[in-house]
C-alpha cells in the first residue's frame, strides 16, 4: 500500500474513495466514531484532503492540524467551503473541478427562467390536482422581448448566455472587469445592470467579497417584471430581503437551485407561490458528476505521480 495519506472528511461519490485507495492511503473520517479523536490521531501523517462534498469545511484550524497537508482536491467548480487563501500561506495547492460542469449547470440555469417566467410547476400541479376540467390554467408572463443580466461571466456564465440568445434573450453582464472577447455589453455598475435588464441570473463565485451582492437595493431595482435566477451559491443573495420581495411582488418571481444554508431552506420559501426551487441539482446528471470525480481522482494522482495539479485555483496558482 502507498503510504500518501488522504483525509476525506465527508461522504462522497462512491468512485472517488474506490479509485484513491487503489494509490493511496485513505482515511474517512466520516466513519470514525469520534471523528475529532481520529483527527487528532491521523493529523501527523495526512498529506492530502478530498473535499469530496461541501458539508465539511477546510478552513484555517484543519489546515493548523495538518503540518504534512500538500494538497485539497474539491469536488465541484465552487471552493467557497475552502479556505484557498489560508491554503496558499501554507504553501498547500488547492484543486477544483471547472469545465466538466459548465453545460450541465448552465441547462439547469435556462431551465429555471423558463419555468419561472412561465409557471411550469404551478401548471403541472394544476393540472395533477385535476383542476384542469374546471378552467384553464392561469396566463403568465413570457420570456420574449426579455433582457437577461448574467452577474459573473465565467464559463458558466458564457454557457447561460449562449442558451438564452437561442432563445431570443438579449444578454449584457455585470463582472468584475470586462471581458475584450466577450460579446455582450458590460455594465461596471451591478445595480445599474438590474435596472437595465428582467431576469437576473447568478453564475458568479460565493465567498466572503460577494457575500449578499444581491440585496434589496438590487431587487428594488430589478423591479415587478424582474425575475432572479441563482444557479451560483445561496450566499450572494440576501434571502431575507427576496423573501420580502417575492411576498410583496417587488419582482414578479425567483428560481433558486441554491440556498445559504443547505440542505435547509427557510419554510417562507415553501410557502411562496412565485419561486420555484431545486435542491442544488444544477450539475447533478450521473454523467456530469461522474466526470466531476474522475476530475478529483486525476488531481491528486497527477500531484502524487509528481507532475503538478490539473487544475489549482486562482489563489494557489501552480507552478508557484
Amino acid at each position: 500500500m502507498n503510504e500518501f495519506d488522504v483525509l476525506m472528511p465527508s461522504d462522497g461519490m462512491k468512485e472517488i474513495g474506490a479509485a484513491i485507495e487503489r494509490r493511496a492511503k485513505l482515511h474517512r473520517l466520516y466513519r470514525e466514531a469520534d471523528p475529532a479523536a481520529a483527527l487528532n490521531r491521523l493529523a501527523p501523517n495526512i498529506r492530502a484532503i478530498v473535499a469530496s462534498n461541501h458539508t465539511a469545511k477546510v478552513d484555517e484550524a484543519l489546515l493548523a492540524k495538518l503540518p504534512k497537508l500538500e494538497i485539497v482536491c474539491s469536488f465541484g467548480v465552487g471552493y467557497d467551503h475552502i479556505d484557498a487563501a489560508a491554503a496558499a500561506r501554507r504553501g498547500v495547492v488547492v484543486t477544483h473541478t471547472p469545465g466538466v460542469l459548465d453545460a450541465e449547470t448552465a441547462d439547469t440555469g435556462m431551465a429555471l427562467a423558463l419555468m419561472t417566467v412561465r409557471r411550469f410547476p404551478a401548471a403541472e400541479r394544476y393540472l395533477r390536482a385535476r383542476l384542469w376540467t374546471q378552467a384553464p390554467f392561469a396566463l403568465t408572463a413570457s420570456l420574449r422581448e426579455r433582457t437577461m443580466g448574467i452577474l459573473g461571466l465565467g464559463r458558466i456564465g458564457k454557457e447561460v448566455a449562449t442558451r438564452a440568445r437561442a432563445f431570443g434573450v438579449d444578454v449584457v453582464y455585470h463582472g468584475r472587469r470586462p471581458q475584450p472577447d466577450a460579446p455582450y455589453l458590460y455594465y461596471p455598475s451591478l445595480l445599474e445592470m438590474a435596472k437595465a435588464v428582467d431576469i437576473l441570473m447568478i453564475c458568479a463565485p460565493g465567498g466572503a467579497e460577494t457575500r449578499h451582492v444581491v440585496n434589496r437595493e438590487i431587487l428594488e431595482a430589478l423591479g415587478a417584471d424582474g425575475v432572479l435566477v441563482n444557479i451560483a451559491r445561496g450566499s450572494l443573495v440576501d434571502e431575507p430581503a427576496l423573501i420580502e420581495a417575492l411576498a410583496h411582488k417587488t419582482i414578479l418571481a425567483a428560481g433558486l437551485d441554491v440556498f445559504a444554508d443547505e440542505p435547509n431552506v427557510p419554510e417562507a420559501f415553501l410557502t411562496l407561490d412565485n419561486v420555484v426551487l431545486l435542491p442544488h441539482v444544477g450539475s447533478a446528471s450521473v454523467a456530469t458528476r461522474l466526470a466531476m470525480a474522475n476530475c478529483v481522482v486525476a488531481n491528486l494522482i497527477s500531484w502524487i505521480d509528481g507532475k503538478g495539479p490539473l487544475n489549482p485555483v486562482p489563489e494557489t496558482p501552480w507552478p508557484r
